[in-house]
């Protein structure tokens, strides 16, 4: 029977696959084919890439521009993180609907279905698969199909750590061992990212934290091993959603919008920031539109901004340019290294919604090309093993899952990746 297993290690610098921080997960990411060229989309960071995962679409077709956006629930837009429990309802109470495009467990439901455990925030887990089609297992509530809760002892009752790493490794893995009609079996672990955050990037207790998602990584991988020699033909991909970079810098942006008179106060409706770490967002409300051009202008000339993409040019970065969003920024960077010789410091655009950006610490979110290079290695389905740097995105990997199980990808931005 075909199948496949996905795994999402949150947060995983590609360039940390090796023999200093995790030479057996490289054991593993040589027996497949390592897209050393994988990106993420922007904002770089963890609910818009879960969105794009499941849909293999840009945020511009699914709908979901960031780790945070701006909704109008009423009374004028504000900026409402994406991470919290009620994210789901409160999208679905302000918009009508959740994703634009149908997610991966949509998709096959007709067909056998999709089994997802994650550690992730529930914003991000729900993203998987926020209209209850497929199982989904996440310690603030767990679901069957039909979102029908899961209250007894299969609900995945867990810490948001790397120890909760580990119990929901192995809770998959039992799962994995007993597959039963479900095609995609999916798990996303909340660390390394959870703990760079507050943490060095590759200080000891960095590495301790990476040495634990390798163990992770490698009890997936020996369940995927058992159920190929058991007779399923399995493809297997191990990922990360976006890299991390060095906070150099918190800006207080949205207080100099108000500062330069584009903004008319912290919490006006006018001009709304919505923040993604080292990337943000701008939404404008209709009487505000017409200072489009000048912030634009303004970030740009700003010496703690990097790229800025505004009105029709959103779409080069994959956003719509016909909503509120109006700009798209990511922050100034330096490719130069931390005290632990990890290269990439940036900017933070500071966010309200984040309590533990400090400098020092890791962050991603905008366009750097370590926080934009993830993971992506796939064995089986016909993959021949050895790096390729072919131009993959965290878009392609749910059309891949669809060919080698056989089903359409119609209406994905993504295209299914070249075997060799």
């Amino acid at each position: 029977m075909k199948r496949a297993v996905v795994m999402i290690i949150d947060g995983l610098r590609a360039d940390m696959v090796g023999e200093t921080f995790t030479p057996r997960l490289a054991e593993i990411v040589d027996r497949g084919r390592w897209f050393t060229d994988q990106r993420s989309v922007f904002p770089s960071a963890t609910r818009v890439n879960s969105a794009s995962i499941a849909t293999g679409c840009w945020p511009k077709s699914h709908g979901l521009a960031g780790n945070t956006i701006a909704l109008d629930e009423g009374d004028g837009l504000k900026a409402v993180s994406v991470g919290p429990p009620d994210f789901r309802e409160r999208l679905r109470r302000a918009t009508g609907r959740t994703l634009h495009r149908p997610t991966l467990a949509e998709r096959l439901r007709p067909y056998g279905g999709a089994v997802i455990y994650s550690n992730s925030s529930a914003g991000s887990a729900h993203m998987q698969d926020p209209d209850g089609h497929g199982w989904l297992f996440h310690r603030n509530g767990s679901f069957a199909p039909g979102m029908e809760a899961i209250t007894d002892d299969r609900h995945l009752e867990v810490t948001y750590d790397a120890s909760g790493d580990t119990e929901t490794t192995r809770r998959f893995c039992a799962s994995l061992s007993r597959p039963g009609d479900a095609l995609l079996h999916l798990i996303w672990i909340c660390e390394p990212d959870h703990s760079q955050h507050t943490l060095e990037l590759g200080s000891p207790g960095h590495r301790a934290v990476i040495a634990n998602s390798e163990r992770c990584a490698l009890r997936v991988c020996e369940a995927v091993d058992a159920l190929c020699s058991a007779g399923d033909d399995v493809l297997f991909a191990i990922a990360s959603d976006h890299g991390h970079e060095t906070v150099d810098e918190i800006i207080p942006v949205n207080a100099l919008l108000v500062e330069a008179g584009f903004k008319q106060s912290a919490n006006s409706s006018d001009v709304v920031l919505a923040a993604s770490g080292m990337g943000a967002l701008i939404y404008l409300s209709d009487d505000a539109k017409s200072r489009r051009t000048k912030i634009a202008e303004w970030i740009r000339d700003q010496e703690w901004s990097g790229k800025v993409y505004d009105g029709e040019a959103l779409e080069e970065v994959g956003q719509r340019s016909d909503t509120a969003l109006a700009i798209a920024f990511s922050m100034a960077k330096r490719d130069v290294e931390n005290r632990y010789g990890i290269r990439g410091l940036g900017h933070v655009a500071g966010d309200v919604f984040s309590n533990s950006d400090a400098r020092g610490h890791g962050q991603h979110g905008g366009l750097g090309p370590y926080e934009t290079n993830a993971l992506l290695s796939i064995s089986g389905g016909g993959f021949d093993a050895g790096k390729s740097d072919y131009p993959s995105r965290t878009i392609d990997i749910a059309p891949t899952v669809l060919r080698h199980l056989g089903v359409s990808c119609d209406g994905m931005d993504g295209e299914p990746l070249p075997r060799s």
